[in-house]
């Protein structure tokens, strides 16, 4: 099986932010010595932004059937990856790991979904994905390793716009997670191999105050939505934690729209009250 070539690909002149976006990846290839079009590829991601993901058939660790549209309802974290990447791939993993660890306290847990999907087949099979999984030792209820059939990889990967080469090293490809929304299309592309709670926690804020309240649960609904609202990224920590002074301010501004509600209210009722006496007078 290839190994994960570790070169950098996106020249200077690219945003800083994509910089670590592109490293080793492609399933199947011609030309040995063809690196991939990083320029290309970040236009082809972009592209892919709005569409809706399509229903490919897949495998999970145990080998069970799943579909993409059962993950719809939440937002979803999809990750290309392959398993005989040996640095930059698990590096990935872990890092997007532990930003899912620190959006889950903010935002509570089983507000969203993640999956990977292996590339590399018929190599990336469910065995290989569970025992990638293990090193990596991810433990996450909302979770997925997934492999499609060969023949579903280039729908797959073209449907989320993810480019992939192979070269002499091992695989070029777009290091990243596309997010999606809970109707299932692509909202964002998020780049780079060290991803953290900052990059994810804008475009997953986003999708989580847009989304309808469930039946019969508007005012729950409503204060999870306060509570992600007041939170912001620490870069110290690397995690997101709330913000005091905002929660004050809207604690705040409830309590004098309640106040001034009220007195409105009265002043209305002592307003229908008096003109009741009026009239009631002989």
């Amino acid at each position: 099986m290839p190994r994960c070539a570790e070169q950098a690909l996106l020249r200077a002149a690219l945003p800083a932010a994509m910089l670590a976006a592109l490293t080793a990846g492609s399933a199947a290839f011609a030309d040995q010595t063809s690196k991939l079009d990083e320029a290309l590829a970040l236009r082809i991601s972009q592209a892919a932004i709005g569409r809706p993901v399509i229903d490919a058939p897949l495998l999970d660790t145990a080998e069970r059937p799943v579909r993409l549209s059962q993950f719809r309802g939440k937002p979803l974290l999809v990750s290309f990856i392959y398993t005989g990447c040996f640095q930059i791939c698990p590096t990935q993993t872990r890092a997007l790991h532990e930003a899912v660890k620190g959006l889950d306290k903010v935002f509570g847990p089983h507000q969203f979904n993640v999956v990977s999907i292996g590339f590399n087949q018929p190599f990336d099979s469910p065995t290989a994905l569970r025992a990638f999984a293990a090193q990596q030792r991810i433990v996450y209820p909302n979770w997925a390793f997934l492999s499609p059939p060969g023949a579903a990889v280039d729908a797959l990967t073209q449907n989320f716009g993810f480019s992939y080469q192979a070269t002499p090293a091992g695989f070029d490809h777009l290091l990243g997670v596309t997010i999606v929304d809970a109707r299932g299309r692509i909202h964002s592309q998020v780049y780079g191999d060290r991803l953290n709670a900052a990059a994810l926690g804008e475009p997953l804020r986003q999708l989580l105050n847009a989304a309808p309240a469930a039946p019969g649960r508007a005012i729950e609904t409503l204060i999870e939505r306060v509570r992600i609202l007041c939170t912001v990224y620490d870069p110290e920590t690397g995690a997101y934690r709330y913000d005091y002074k905002l929660i004050l301010e809207v604690v705040g501004g409830l309590g004098f729209f309640i106040t001034v509600l009220t007195y409105l209210l009265l002043d209305r009722w002592r307003q229908r009250r008096g003109t009741r006496l009026h009239v009631a007078r002989p």
